[in-house]
């Protein structure tokens, strides 16, 4: 089986929704990989663009260097060739690119380099570590720009005029005059991601400045709802995304934000709440409460099309 080239993987996730599916873990908390693997082959039943695995959605952050390669093993498998796998890499640039041979090793077809741990270096040292993370893989590499990451506009020009595989930016900030100059800047250079939680809020908007495509943690438990959400976003229908957004995404959002972390917690609890539990997230998260939880039951049963089978949570 062949494998995408840079610019194949960043024309296709720039093509439709993007799925980040969550990190299974079994009562022990060790990662689950036939329950992983069954999760992706129902998302990829739906109409995908790209699988990311290990992302921030699969807790990513509370994995081991071999647990993302294992949890990338069983995406490229589960996949085989169906729509592209974009691995996380991540920490200090060093072990970003480990991770990043293990991915290309793994069968991955992409890289979302996510920020460095702790530190909040400047320019110059961002683009060293983007840099050594491009040439350590000929995968295509995608940035996450947010936290103590955020790469300006010049420095991810002369970025992409040193990486040929630099072809992706997911934006995480929400900063939209930076949004504004990297588009203006690059235009179809790169392919652009949405990566605000919860990135269907800001999607309209984002169109606008190039960002075709998004990181849908909602997809995890509601795909149908997610797909015709981006549908609507696409063919700038104003009625619907409304619709969606009063129904479903900002009281989603108003009860994401009741905790803090609850941006994947909130994802699980909704796998266990449609029957298809992935086990518990990791300290030092931790889970919706039962209160809450009744609360994310109700309001998915407002946009599932079908009966579904409502588990206790835990």
């Amino acid at each position: 089986m062949s494998r995408m080239t840079p610019a194949e993987m960043a024309g296709t996730i720039g093509g439709g929704l993007l799925s980040f599916p969550v990190t299974h873990f079994d009562a022990q908390g060790r990662f689950d990989e036939a329950g992983y693997r069954e999760h992706c082959g129902w998302m990829l039943q739906h109409d995908l663009a790209g699988l990311f695995a290990a992302g921030g959605t699969g807790e990513f952050f509370s994995l081991t260097p071999g647990e993302v390669e294992s949890v990338v093993k069983a995406a490229v498998a589960e996949t085989a060739g169906k729509t592209p796998v974009v691995a996380g890499a991540g920490y200090g640039t060093a072990i970003a690119v480990e991770m990043a041979k293990s991915a290309e090793a793994a069968g991955a077809d992409g890289i979302l380099l996510l920020p460095p741990y702790l530190m909040f270096p400047g320019q110059e040292g961002l683009a060293a570590h983007v840099e050594a993370v491009c040439k350590a893989t000929s995968l295509g590499v995608i940035v996450y720009n947010r936290d103590n990451a955020v790469l300006n506009a010049d420095t991810l020009a002369r970025l992409c005029d040193r990486n040929p595989n630099l072809v992706g930016f997911k934006d995480g900030v929400g900063d939209i005059e930076l949004m504004m100059q990297v588009y203006a800047r690059m235009g179809d250079r790169l392919t652009y991601v949405g990566g605000l939680p919860t990135a269907e809020t800001f999607a309209p908007a984002y169109l606008e400045m190039g960002v075709t495509t998004y990181s849908s943690a909602v997809f995890n438990f509601v795909p149908d709802f997610a797909l015709s959400f981006y549908k609507a976003v696409r063919e700038r229908d104003h009625a619907t995304i409304m619709a969606g957004l009063r129904d479903f995404v900002l009281p989603y959002v108003a009860l994401r934000n009741k905790g803090k972390g609850y941006a994947v917690s909130i994802v699980k609890a909704g796998m266990t709440a449609i029957g298809r539990s992935a086990g518990p997230v990791r300290t030092p998260l931790t889970d919706l409460n039962p209160a809450e939880f009744e609360e994310l039951k109700a309001l998915i049963a407002r946009v599932q099309p079908a009966p579904i089978k409502l588990a206790a949570n835990g």
